[in-house]
C-alpha cells in the first residue's frame, strides 16, 4: 500500500485480511466499545469481528496485534498521542449532527455510497468548522473544565440541554437496581 492509498486490508501476523473500511462499521466498533452492557473482553472480541470480516479465522495471538491496528486505523492512521481527558464526543448520539457538517465538507450525501471510507468521511470531520454540533462540543468542553458558560452559551445549553447532554448509558444491572429501589 502506498503512502496516498486508503486502506482496505491488514497484515496481521504474516497474514493479509480484509478490513471493513466504511465509516458504518467504523461507528458500528466505536458505539461496541462504549457498550456498559458487555465485559473488556467481549467488546474486544464483537469489535474485531466487526472490523475483519475473516476474524473467525484469525489465530488468537494475533488478536493484540489486530487491536492496535483497529486503533490505529480508527485514529486515521495516527497513533493517538494520549487518552483524552473526557468524553466531549459520543459517536453514536451525536451523529445526526456531525453527518450533516460533514456532508456539507464532502458535497454528497454520506449515508448514500454504499461505501465511503473511514478516512474520508474522518477527514471531512476534522474540517467541520462553525455549526450546531461545534456549539455542542464547545459547551461540553467548557462544561467538562469548569469553565463559566458565556450568556448565549447558556441559552443555548438551556435550549438544547437533551442534546449537549452526553446520555448516560446504564447496564442492566443498574436499571434493575433502581427499578426495584423506585418501587
Amino acid at each position: 500500500m502506498g503512502s496516498w492509498d486508503l486502506p482496505e486490508s491488514a497484515e496481521i501476523g504474516g497474514d493479509t485480511y480484509e478490513i471493513r473500511s466504511d465509516f458504518r462499521a467504523v461507528l458500528d466498533v466505536l458505539t461496541v466499545l462504549g457498550d456498559p452492557e458487555i465485559t473488556d473482553a467481549e467488546r474486544g472480541t464483537v469489535a474485531l469481528t466487526i472490523f475483519y470480516p475473516q476474524f473467525a479465522r484469525m489465530p488468537r495471538c494475533c488478536w493484540e496485534e489486530a487491536a492496535r491496528y483497529l486503533t490505529w486505523f480508527a485514529s486515521g492512521g495516527d497513533s493517538p498521542a494520549r487518552k483524552p481527558s473526557g468524553k466531549i464526543v459520543d459517536w453514536e448520539q451525536d451523529f445526526p449532527i456531525i453527518v450533516g457538517p460533514v456532508n456539507r465538507i464532502l458535497g454528497f450525501e454520506s449515508r448514500g455510497y454504499e461505501h465511503l471510507h473511514w478516512w474520508t468521511f474522518l477527514a471531512a470531520y476534522c474540517e467541520v468548522g462553525d455549526c450546531f454540533f461545534a456549539q455542542v462540543v464547545a459547551i461540553r468542553r467548557k462544561r467538562q473544565r469548569g469553565e463559566r458558560l458565556e450568556k448565549h452559551e447558556q441559552r443555548f445549553y438551556r435550549d438544547n440541554r437533551e442534546i449537549v447532554d452526553l446520555r448516560v448509558r446504564e447496564t442492566d444491572a443498574e436499571k434493575a437496581f433502581f427499578k426495584e429501589w423506585m418501587g
